[in-house]
């Protein structure tokens, strides 16, 4: 076959490239370092510190001053660090989700980035796909165009080719009826285009609109952890100014109760709550990527682990995507069109198929019959398309044979040609019997008919009758690994539900093949447009296959699903599947084959269009969601002592446990280890064997904050009261000594308690984070309790090694008493309830 576009080659794209730079309106731009410095230089717990540091270097105490102003530039190192890394995955991210273009340089079709077209490529363009530039049409169908991102006026525009061009060049006509404008939809039809502008050049740009990025905005989850860091501000104000004013009054030192405050303050705010977000968020959504998951919204990270039901398509995602024409029915005999010579009824029968393939396929089963029949472009030319419409689920395309005739050929639902045939109900049956036993192969079969003369110059389908040729039949063999994802979404209680427009014998042949429950039979589109709500909602409860489903019918099952207390996850990859992704809870489109319009529409995109990946996404939403409840249970639980101990002994009387220093200290203890080692910590061995979480169970609510709570007022209680108890037993600088050990081990130790998962060894390499801030905090604490000279800055000295003995004690008990919580709870646990579930807040639904 000729080739009609050869398009630019590289060269000659490179130096346009050059000249007219990359095909983008604005950059993206992440946070700077000095961006990411500047808004920490502005948070509380950093100005705290400055004014702690402050004090002291008026004091006179150049050690304490400068040992704080160390750590005011260690916090801001620790949040650099940890956010430069958050906007990495987050740049990467935007790298996986740049969209792509198909283009055709140096006669070769390639998919390349948006951002690499110059003026002169030619580009192909289909339904659902936004135009990544300015264009003209060179060839294909008459296309249908939303031009509303541009104009605001909401109908579609058709635009045809004014004139056949070689695509040598950019065209210079100035005719609007065949120019195409980036950020427009495609509603309908598939076409060859040439760019003629780019970036700022095109029309979206020379108006100043933008659609390099979408700023996400907060989650629900973000919003009331600024509200909760917010109130514990307004509390730090309130005690440390109470705290200046009673240690004051009775105590006469002014300077050593503002620095009481400040240690109340800085013990009081969990600074730590925003920054545990967005690691979590950024490196989640990171780590779904690797996992072929992207992640469009990041409030979709809180309910990807809850699925309780996957509904998902049947071609790509449980199969492979890959067509072959594997069988063919003309004239009452089947053949195998791999397999030798076709007979003449067969061989018609293939060419009528080409004929009502796009020229340029992107469809799989385009792409399979063209590989067999290849129509000549010096033989025929296209003259008019009628896409697929909810009416005709049949593609008809007019053809200008170079004899001078015309031909229309038309290919799709059986049901569909039959009626364009207007087949008598003695053939139709005849054809269902060939149509049965091809469905039940689990082939994919579509009809093929054709008309020729003068009858095939329609203005309108239905004016003709067409000759039925017979049947096509396509193999798409199922994904290797989709039996044994099926079997683990089983294992976790997730459903899992197949919708195809399939006919009912094929879609229960594939759903067998793959493992999906077939014991309720199939429910077809038809069916589900005859029933009322409530009755949809029960069927629903135990089909798991169907067939013959329309996009508006997919809305129906999600809203049906919804309605029986499911969690559902949908997936969709054409222009009419928005409205159920947007109804679902989440909402996945394809990468690969997915519409620009379902992709905008959808929560999460499959890289690789395989329902593996979805499984997997579930798997690694799980732990996320467990990871960050426990980060943020672990976040109250350690304030809870800080400013327990920070305040108490004041008001008992009692020398001040803690100064700045002391909770500096923990500080950079507890912020690598809420946001590197909970986040990193291992998945559950069981995780995909339990049940999906209550829906209505909050990531951090009351009840994750009563636990923290009580995590945090155990250790509380046994610090303190050993504080108290070693006061009487040695010296006030041993004594802060030995309960600073006790309170610091414990906050570790319940770290590592709280991060232990069922079957995961502690000395998974998962955890080596962990083991590092655990070696160096033991070391700094052994310098300061050993050290004469640093133990002055910290106030300390050397309690006698009873005493020590007695502080590991404390903090081994304190900090380690969930984990023969746990062990009990194993043996005190409902059947069928998780073990560790039944102590734990937010415990998981065993709804299915």
């Amino acid at each position: 076959m000729a080739i009609r576009w050869p398009g630019l080659d590289d060269a000659e794209a490179r130096r346009r490239l050059v000249e007219f730079g990359p095909n983008a309106l604005s950059p993206v731009r992440g946070r700077s370092v000095w961006r990411i410095i500047s808004a920490t230089l502005r948070e509380p717990m950093f100005l705290l510190l400055v004014t702690a540091s402050g004090l002291y270097l008026l004091l006179a105490d150049l050690a304490e001053g400068l040992f704080l102003t160390l750590a005011a530039v260690a916090t801001v190192g620790l949040v650099v660090v940890q956010e430069a890394r958050s906007e990495r995955a987050l740049k990467a991210l935007r790298d996986l989700s740049e969209p792509t273009a198909r283009v055709i340089r140096n006669g070769v079709e390639r998919i390349l980035s948006i951002t690499e077209l110059v003026p002169g490529d030619i580009v192909l363009v289909s339904e659902g796909q936004r135009l990544p530039a300015d264009a003209e049409l060179v060839g294909g169908d008459v296309l249908s165009v939303d031009e509303s991102a541009l104009t605001g006026e909401s109908a579609p525009i058709s635009n045809a080719m004014t004139a056949a061009r070689t695509g040598e060049s950019p065209p210079l006509a100035d005719d609007l009826g065949s120019q195409l404008f980036a950020g427009t939809l495609v509603v309908a039809g598939q076409a060859v285009a040439c760019v003629t502008n780019t970036g700022p050049g095109t029309a979206l740009g020379k108006i100043g609109a933008s659609l390099a990025g979408i700023e996400s905005g907060p989650t629900p989850l973000q919003k009331a952890a600024g509200r909760l860091v917010s109130g514990f501000g307004g509390l730090a104000i309130l005690f440390c100014g109470a705290v200046v004013g009673a240690y004051g009054w009775l105590r006469g030192d002014w300077v050593e109760a503002a620095l009481a405050g400040i240690t109340v303050a800085i013990s009081l705010i969990p600074e730590e709550f925003p920054m545990v977000l967005a690691v979590f968020m950024a490196l989640g959504a990171w780590r779904l990527a690797g996992h072929k998951v992207l992640v469009r919204r990041g409030a979709v990270i809180e309910t990807l682990g809850g699925a309780t039901i996957l509904c998902v398509d049947k071609t790509g995602t449980l199969t492979e995507n890959r067509m072959t024409v594997a069988r063919l029915s003309a004239g009452g005999r089947f053949c195998d069109p791999r397999e030798g010579e076709l007979v003449p009824l067969a061989a018609a029968l293939l060419e009528a198929a080409a004929l009502a393939s796009a020229v340029h396929p992107t469809d799989p089963m385009d792409r399979a019959v063209r590989t067999l029949c290849p129509v000549a472009g010096d033989r025929a030319a296209l003259s008019w398309s009628w896409p697929l419409e909810a009416g005709r689920m049949a593609v008809v395309q007019q053809w200008a044979l170079a004899d001078g005739t015309t031909v229309a050929a038309a290919k799709g639902a059986p049901e569909a040609v039959f009626g364009l045939c207007r087949l008598s109900p003695s053939d139709i049956a005849v054809a269902r019997k060939d149509l049965d036993i091809m469905a039940a192969e689990g082939l994919r079969v579509l009809a093929v008919a054709s008309i020729e003369g003068p009858d095939a110059g329609f203005a309108e389908t239905g004016e003709a009758t067409f000759a039925f040729l017979g049947l096509i039949g396509f193999l798409d063999p199922v994904r290797t690994d989709v039996p044994r994802a099926l079997r683990e979404a089983r294992q976790a209680g997730i459903a899992v539900a197949m919708i195809t427009g399939d006919y009912p014998a094929t879609a229960m042949a594939i759903a067998s093949q793959a493992g999906i429950d077939v014991e309720g039979g199939v429910l077809t589109g038809a069916e589900i447009v005859g029933l009322d709500a409530s009755t949809l909602r029960e069927r629903v409860r135990t089909i798991r296959v169907f067939a013959r489903v329309q996009p508006d019918q997919k809305l129906a099952l999600v809203e049906a699903l919804k309605a029986d207390g499911e969690v559902v996850a949908m997936t969709g990859d054409g222009v009419n599947d928005a409205p159920a992704l947007e109804a679902a809870h989440i909402g996945i489109a394809m990468g690969k084959r997915g519409t620009d319009v379902a992709r905008e529409a959808a929560d999460i995109i499959l890289l690789d269009d395989s329902f593996a990946s979805i499984v997997g996404g579930v798997r690694l939403g799980r732990r996320i969601f467990t990871n960050l409840r426990k980060a943020l249970t672990f976040v109250v639980a350690v304030h809870v002592p800080l400013a327990g101990m920070a305040l108490l002994p004041i008001l008992l009387g009692a020398p001040p446990l803690l100064f700045p220093v002391h909770v500096v200290f923990l500080e950079l203890v507890i912020d690598p280890l809420c946001s590197l080692v909970f986040e990193a910590a291992p998945s559950e061995r069981n995780a995909m064997r339990k049940p999906p979480r209550n829906p209505k169970a909050a990531l951090f609510g009351a009840r994750q904050i009563a636990f923290g709570a009580l995590q945090g007022l155990v250790i509380l209680a046994a610090v303190l009261a050993f504080y108290l108890w070693s006061l009487d037993q040695v010296a006030e600088t041993e004594a802060r000594a030995a309960a600073f050990l006790g309170l610091a081990l414990a906050n570790m130790l319940l770290a590592l308690v709280d991060t232990a998962s069922s079957g995961v060894s502690l000395f998974d390499p998962h955890r080596r984070v962990f083991w590092m801030i655990l070696a160096i905090a033991i070391a700094v604490l052994s310098i300061a309790i050993l050290v004469p000279p640093v133990g002055d800055l910290f106030r300390f000295d050397t309690p006698p090694v009873s005493i020590l003995g007695a502080a590991v004690g404390v903090a081994l008990a304190a900090g380690g008493w969930p984990a023969p919580a746990r062990w009990l709870a194993s043996r005190l646990a409902r059947p069928g309830r998780p073990a560790w579930d039944a102590l734990s807040p937010g415990a998981r639904s065993g709804r299915r």
